[in-house]
C-alpha cells in the first residue's frame, strides 16, 4: 500500500513527529470521541489511532482534513505560532448576513474552536430542518417567543430563557410568533470551514469559517 493510501510519509520531518500528541488534545477539547473525529475525517478508528500516538504519519491533506474536523489551521497541527486574535468585536463590525431567511451577526472572533452569532429567526422560515451533529450548543432568547425541539420534547423559550444542548440531540429551531425571535447563539466548531451552520439549511451560510 503506497503512503498516499496509508496518509504516511517516508520521511517524517520533526514537526510531524511531534504532531501527535497535538492530534489527541485537538480531539479531547472539541469533545470528540476517537471514533465520531474518525468518522468525521472519513478514517478508521484503529488509523485515527494510530496517528495519535505516532505509530503512523500523517499526510498533508489529512492534516487539512483533520484541522477542519478540529476547527483549525494546519499551522496548529504542527506547533507554529498562531497571530493574535482580537478579543474584542465591536457592534459597528458586526455585519448583517442574511441566508435561508434568518440574519446571523457574527459576535465572537473567527478561528476560534466555538462560534458565537447573534441571530433573528422569522416566523415560519427553517422550522422544518432537524439537525444532528457532533458537538454542544448554548441559546438566550433575547426578544420574542423560540420554538425548540430536543428529541421528542418539545419548549417553548421566553425572553431571558436560555438552553444548553448536546448536538448529537435531534434539535429543531423555530420563532413561535410571527414578529420572530432574536437570540444569542454559541456552538462548537467541530468541521470549520466546510461544515454547515447548524441553524439553516445546508448551503449559502456565513462562515467563520462555517460551523456545525
Amino acid at each position: 500500500m503506497s503512503p498516499a493510501e496509508t496518509g504516511a510519509v517516508d520521511e517524517p520531518s520533526a514537526e510531524l513527529h511531534a504532531v501527535a500528541p497535538r492530534l489527541r488534545a485537538l480531539r479531547r477539547s472539541a469533545s470528540l470521541t476517537l471514533e465520531a473525529a474518525a468518522r468525521a475525517a472519513g478514517l478508521s478508528p484503529a488509523h485515527l489511532s494510530r496517528l495519535e500516538t505516532g505509530q503512523r504519519q500523517p499526510s498533508l491533506p489529512m492534516l487539512l482534513t483533520l484541522a477542519r474536523v478540529y476547527g483549525t489551521t494546519v499551522s496548529e497541527l504542527l506547533g507554529e505560532a498562531v497571530p493574535d486574535r482580537d478579543a474584542i468585536v465591536r457592534a459597528a463590525d458586526m455585519e448583517p448576513a442574511p441566508a435561508g431567511g434568518w440574519t446571523y451577526w457574527q459576535a465572537g472572533s473567527a478561528g476560534r474552536g466555538m462560534q458565537a452569532l447573534r441571530v433573528h429567526v422569522p416566523y415560519g422560515s427553517q422550522g422544518d430542518i432537524v439537525r444532528v451533529h457532533p458537538g454542544e450548543e448554548w441559546l438566550y432568547v433575547l426578544r420574542g417567543r423560540l420554538s425548540l425541539r430536543l428529541g421528542d420534547t418539545a419548549h417553548v423559550l421566553e425572553p431571558g430563557d436560555s438552553a444548553h444542548f448536546d448536538s448529537l440531540t435531534p434539535h429543531r429551531i423555530a420563532a413561535a410568533e410571527r414578529d420572530g425571535a432574536e437570540l444569542l447563539f454559541v456552538h462548537t466548531l467541530l468541521q470549520s470551514p466546510v461544515a454547515a451552520l447548524c441553524l439553516g439549511p445546508a448551503t449559502g451560510h456565513p462562515t467563520s469559517g462555517e460551523t456545525s
